[in-house]
């Protein structure tokens, strides 16, 4: 009923006489009640105070530290056809171990002598250029005989050459003899006229004189002609050197030319030889390659080529295996506006898929199957998934990982400042990002350091 009236009923008509009156005014549950509020809103305050660890979470999968640890396929480096496997899915490998058997698809390498053959090849041309060199030395000692020769011929026809300078000179001498003795018939004659004129001479001493002038002109014209010839001589002594001279320089030219020859055509075939042995090495390694072998010990995952008969180019990949050792890692991302919060040799706890878990992210000291991380590689690059990688390596001061399979699923939770739950409450309703955080570098150095 309203409560129109100002007369209040309860302090007029004593309720306290009826039964259902004490049952419902004279119970305490409702103090109960409210201590409990009291209670539970003393206990929400002083949580709101207690410390909460600000966190980044990711997921990823695991992986290897190294590269060479990681699941790889096996590809051919020269196309051919399967012949024959010797290994099945599930089997573990060594080293060296070979795989399957292939064999050629290209007609220029169909001949199974074809490495033999290539080495006759390298044979006969190793000859040729024996050969060469034979003739190379056999031209060099021709060049050198007719250098000998070239200077005996010299020597003797610059000693014709001297001979015919020397008869030059003897002529001269007789030249002016001659000359001499003329003018000297000369003056006898005209004085042997003069007598005769006067009557001291006979006719006879003028006729013999005149006789005695004209032979001493023979003489004269004779001992001129004589000295003619020796300067010829000389000329034709010049000549024949300098014929001697154009002569060998042909032969020796000849004989050089022939000689460079010779060494370009061994040149030639020593080049020949070297391709035909790159060309045998090229062989041998191809027919290694014939057998595809394991690159390291690790067990066949999967065999991407199936049967015999089937052909591949090079490059396809034939199988897949796994490293049989390896350090596991875990691959995870993080999205950019929280890449500045995450630096190098920072502390990380993982929780990996199938292993029983209990995740207090804000408290991690009370968390439970959770694993210690280190944070070993940044991504300078963001990833097609719109978020930079992190590889993250285990804490060797945390307790060693499980025995997980490469490639399992794993959850990331990157430990950053401590602050208030109520900070924290207040933060994720406005949707602001965590407090920017910058890891003591000197703890991350002397962890790096052990």
């Amino acid at each position: 009923m309203l409560n129109i009236s100002h007369n209040t009923l309860n302090k007029k008509v004593d309720l306290s006489s009826y039964n259902a009156m004490q049952k419902v005014f004279h119970n305490k549950h409702y103090k109960y009640f409210n201590r409990f509020l009291k209670i539970f809103a003393v206990t929400a305050v002083v949580i709101l105070f207690l410390p909460w660890t600000q966190n980044i979470t990711g997921k990823g999968f695991l992986t290897t530290l190294k590269p060479d640890q990681r699941p790889q396929t096996i590809q051919s480096p020269i196309p051919g056809r399967i012949e024959k496997w010797y290994v099945k899915e599930g089997d573990f490998v060594k080293k060296g171990d070979t795989i399957l058997f292939i064999s050629e698809v290209k007609n220029e390498y169909f001949d199974p002598n074809l490495v033999a053959r290539t080495g006759q090849q390298i044979k006969a041309k190793s000859m040729s250029v024996t050969s060469y060199e034979e003739k190379v030395k056999a031209l060099e000692n021709q060049a050198g005989a007719l250098i000998n020769e070239r200077s005996l011929k010299l020597k003797q026809t610059q000693n014709k050459l001297l001979q015919a300078k020397l008869k030059v000179q003897s002529d001269s001498i007789d030249f002016e003899a001659a000359k001499t003795n003329i003018s000297i018939a000369e003056r006898q004659y005209n004085r042997i006229v003069q007598l005769e004129k006067e009557g001291l001479k006979a006719l006879t001493d003028v006729e013999e004189k005149r006789l005695k002038l004209q032979e001493t002109q023979a003489k004269l014209i004779s001992q001129q002609n004589k000295l003619l010839v020796s300067k010829n001589e000389v000329i034709n002594a010049e000549v024949e050197i300098n014929r001697v001279k154009a002569e060998y320089i042909d032969k020796i030219s000849k004989s050089q030319s022939d000689k460079y020859t010779a060494k370009s055509n061994q040149f030639d075939t020593e080049a020949q030889v070297t391709k035909l042995e790159n060309e045998y090495t090229n062989y041998e390694m191809r027919s290694d390659m014939y057998y595809i072998k394991a690159p390291q010990n690790g067990f066949i995952n999967k065999t991407l080529r199936s049967g015999v008969g089937e052909t591949f180019k090079e490059g396809d990949r034939l199988v897949s295996i796994m490293p049989s050792v390896y350090d596991l890692a875990v691959e995870t991302y993080v999205k950019p506006i929280d890449l500045p919060l995450i630096h190098k040799g920072e502390k990380i706890r993982i929780q990996f898929d199938g292993w029983p878990v209990i995740v207090f992210s804000g408290w991690p000291n009370i968390s439970y199957g959770t694993y210690g991380g280190k944070i070993v590689a940044i991504e300078t690059f963001i990833s097609d998934n719109g978020k930079y990688r992190i590889l993250i390596a285990p804490d060797p001061d945390d307790h060693e990982w499980p025995k997980i399979q490469v490639g399992s699923g794993a959850s990331t939770i990157a430990l950053l400042e401590d602050v208030p739950i109520w900070f924290e409450l207040w933060r994720k309703l406005n949707g602001f990002p965590p407090n920017y955080y910058q890891p003591d570098t000197n703890i991350i150095a002397k962890s790096e350091k052990k």
